[in-house]
């Protein structure tokens, strides 16, 4: 259904800004008014990074009136693939300030707020409050549960997206005209079952494709033209170039936008998602060593197998001599074949795949195996520096 506009247009264009936007004002759906309700928005985006970096371009290249940017983290080399926003005399410095100024050089007629902060239940009604518009670039549970509860108290819309690999999904999430994210995903998946871009990979033109699609709904929503991704989930197979749309009803029991609501106020999402397993910790406890600490084993020539529990395309990248590959998925499988009458050692890329696999192991019976803290990103940047990171 197409809704009213969200935003009231401002009062005029300058006759620079005419010029500028004069492919938009010859658009009968959006014209005049249209342009100057973009002008007028306050739209917040939430990551600088992948889905961010399109999203906050073509906002800017939109004439947006404010720009909104929430990131704390600074520009890694491993961004460039696919964060287009950033350059490589980004390197090392704030993603926020890096975005800032890229916007500043698309369209100078847009004001850009910084919020160099991580998000969190302490400051995200505060961060959210001042916006018309919410959109999300995150690629985690916990800061998109929080940024949902935050959209739905305050009552705006939320424009989400998820990238991994060559699959990519968007929506809009507005609780006073539709579903909201819980109703879509009551709860996270639990801990370690989806990977992490960082651990499973992303083709870098997908974020363009499931940015653009925000950015085409948040000016949707502006100008309160066409049929926004309310109540509908699109979908879309980058390797088959299919996209198709899943119908999303709001959900009468959901525990925030429901009849009969049970979350009235931000929780802990880092407790409510939980990034490693209760097991996981426990088997972690007490066995747990670290990257230099596995150098000196190996220097010492104890005898124990080395087991990487990564995919073979990571393996590939870069390895810890002497290890063995087993994907953590796999390691069920092998149990048999792992020696009993000497320790065992797991690791992966930073720690938490390992910690899964090892409580995997405690559970087989395995009771001295143990990991290393932090991988084989710890053995890059504390044992062999000139091993790629990635």
């Amino acid at each position: 259904m197409t809704l009213p506009p969200l935003v009231e247009p401002a009062a005029d264009l300058s006759v620079d800004e005419i010029r500028r936007y004069s492919r938009h004002l010859i658009i009968p759906d959006v014209a005049m008014d249209g342009q100057k309700r973009l002008k007028n928005a306050k739209v917040l985006v939430i990551g600088a990074g992948g889905l961010g970096s399109p999203a906050l371009m073509y906002l800017a290249a939109a004439g947006v009136g404010t720009l909104g940017i929430v990131d704390f983290d600074v520009v890694d080399e491993s961004n460039l693939q696919r964060q287009i926003i950033h350059g490589v005399s980004d390197i090392d410095t704030p993603k926020a300030e890096s975005a800032q100024r890229s916007v500043a050089e698309i369209n100078p007629y847009v004001q850009v707020v910084l919020h160099q902060e991580r998000l969190d239940s302490s400051n995200a009604l505060e961060v959210l409050a001042p916006y018309d518009l919410i959109i999300d670039g995150t690629d985690n549970f916990a800061t998109r549960y929080l940024v949902n509860d935050a959209c739905v108290l305050l009552g705006k819309p939320y424009v989400w997206g998820s990238i991994y690999r060559f699959d990519g999904q968007a929506s809009v999430f507005w609780a006073e005209h539709g579903p909201c994210y819980r109703c879509l995903y009551p709860d996270p998946p639990p801990p370690g079952m989806v990977p992490s871009c960082a651990e499973g990979g992303v083709l870098g033109v997908l974020c363009a494709s499931i940015g653009s699609i925000q950015v085409n709904e948040a000016i949707k929503l502006i100008d309160g033209i066409g049929e926004p991704l309310l109540g509908e989930l699109m979908v879309y197979d980058a390797l088959d170039m299919e996209y198709r749309k899943i119908k999303v009803r709001k959900d009468p029991e959901c525990a925030i936008c429901g009849k009969n609501p049970t979350v009235t106020e931000l929780i802990d999402y880092e407790e409510f998602c939980g990034t490693v397993s209760d097991a996981a910790v426990q088997a972690a406890a007490g066995s747990t060593i670290t990257a230099s600490e596995l150098a000196a084993m190996q220097k010492d020539g104890k005898d124990f197998l080395l087991v990487d529990v990564r995919e073979p395309a990571e393996f590939e990248i870069v390895s810890i001599p002497g290890a063995t590959l087993i994907p953590k998925g796999d390691i069920p499988a092998h149990l048999s074949e792992l020696p009993q009458d000497k320790p065992i050692v797991l690791y992966c890329k930073t720690g938490i795949r390992s910690a899964e696999a090892l409580a995997t192991l405690k559970g087989a019976g395995f009771a001295s195996a143990t990991h290393v803290q932090g991988g084989v990103t710890a053995w890059a940047n504390q044992v062999d520096k000139s091993l790629p990171v990635y």
